[in-house]
């Protein structure tokens, strides 16, 4: 049996103490257990830092970095993406749920596909909506025209692919993961959405919609990238 690949979990935190212990704690429960967790807070004002912590005083996997000054997502990202040692990097929102077998099932898709990145489908908190719903359904390339159809904190990316196209761009405040999906289609880079529901997706105080004006701004410019294949 070959050995299982160490995975990457980057994580980027601002105020997130309502939900931050549970989201941490649906990646320590991961069937899969060969991961690092890195996590960054960017600057919180509230008790997200204490809360991490002592998280990170009951699990060794967790790696903890705080930000002097608030430098936002992209640029966190990056930066836990240079300090990580996995073969892969996934993602994981700081208000979002990841089900115990994300890690396992998305893993073994890509090796068994040989797939560049992987994403899932979401459930969203508080409703029935499940997402991607009818987009799932279409090709990438087609969809991406119009919106981005992966869940990002749902991702888990080869490293070595990150690498190549030169990782975010820190000139997207928004629409980072759009800009980054679109790159990796320009390149035929092999990416794959599953069926299975494994993410749990918080709405409420989601950056996109918050900013919406700010999305859509950084949003068209991403699309204007997208090369029909």
């Amino acid at each position: 049996m070959s050995e299982k690949k160490l995975i990457s979990v980057v994580m980027s935190c601002f105020n997130n103490e309502e939900s931050i212990q549970s989201s941490v704690e649906s990646i320590l429960n991961q069937s899969y257990h060969k991961f690092e967790f890195l996590i960054i807070d960017d600057c919180s004002e509230d008790n997200t830092f204490e809360i991490l912590n002592y998280l990170k005083s009951k699990d060794e996997r967790i790696k903890l970095y705080k930000n002097d000054k608030n430098i936002g997502l992209t640029k966190s990202l990056n930066f836990l993406i240079s300090k990580s040692h996995g073969e892969y990097i996934a993602r994981q929102d700081a208000d979002d749920i990841s089900k115990s077998n994300r890690f396992e099932i998305q893993i073994n898709n890509i090796l068994n596909y040989k797939l560049d990145a992987c994403a899932t489908r979401a459930s969203v908190i508080g409703s029935s909506r499940i997402v991607p719903n009818f987009s799932y359904y279409l090709p990438l390339g087609f969809v991406l025209r119009y919106k981005n159809p992966i869940i990002h904190g749902s991702l888990i990316i080869n490293k070595d692919i990150l690498k190549k196209i030169n990782f975010y761009d820190e000139d997207f405040l928004y629409s980072q993961d759009y800009e980054l999906i679109i790159r990796m289609y320009n390149e035929n880079f092999k990416i794959k959405i599953l069926k299975d529901v494994l993410y749990e997706l918080n709405m409420k105080n989601n950056i996109s919609t918050l900013n919406s004006e700010q999305q859509k701004y950084y949003a068209q410019i991403a699309r204007n990238k997208l090369r029909y294949l």
